[in-house]
């Protein structure tokens, strides 16, 4: 009987009775520096994790480093796991749109290059035609063209340690006080 009851845990069926696996998606997005994006979604209800990482690019494994240099191909990008029962792609898309300028060329900011760029790096299909239908109507909240790229995920780079939760363990650093706090202040996501 002990033997069975191991063998059960091990299948995944452990006593999990009544308990739903749940199911999630992810989206991988870039709007600038990976710290804001990352602070944005991990506000929203549904989220269950964002990665800071590196897409778009044609280095196997680049570094920090070698991504700002902007030699890389590689965007800084965050990956958004969520609940789609809570939070749909469409709306993680509305976030996206408000969260930063889509109009502006390989820029945030202060923060220019091609590292920066605004890009959706679509998972399926699914979410090649919602993001695509997703600018089209964001165009309308803004006078100057969207450039955002809207491109496959072929690979995602998780960034280094220190860049992850950036935001929620540096608040006083002055990026995070003059950048990512009136961003989060502005879209209504304030500590």
């Amino acid at each position: 009987m002990h033997t069975l009851l191991i063998a059960l845990m091990l299948l995944g069926g452990g006593g999990q009775k009544g308990k739903e696996s749940r199911h999630l998606e992810k989206a991988t997005l870039g709007a600038g520096c990976f710290w804001c994006v990352e602070a944005v979604f991990q506000r929203i209800d549904g989220v269950t994790s964002v990665l800071p990482g590196y897409a778009g690019g044609q280095k196997e494994n680049p570094t920090y480093k070698e991504v700002t240099t902007g030699k890389t191909g590689h965007a800084e990008v965050a990956q958004i796991t969520f609940d789609p029962a809570k939070v749909g792609y469409e709306r993680i898309l509305d976030i996206f749109w408000q969260a930063h300028d889509p109009t502006t060329l390989n820029r945030q900011g202060a923060d220019v290059g091609t590292q920066y760029r605004s890009v959706i790096f679509y998972h399926d299909e699914k979410q090649k035609a919602a993001a695509e239908k997703s600018k089209k109507e964001a165009q309308k909240d803004f006078n100057d063209p969207i450039v955002t790229e809207i491109q496959p995920l072929t690979k995602f780079y998780e960034a280094e340690d220190y860049h992850k939760n950036y935001y929620n363990d540096n608040k006083f650093q002055p990026y995070c006080q003059f950048v990512i706090k009136p961003k989060l202040k502005k879209l209504k996501l304030s500590d």
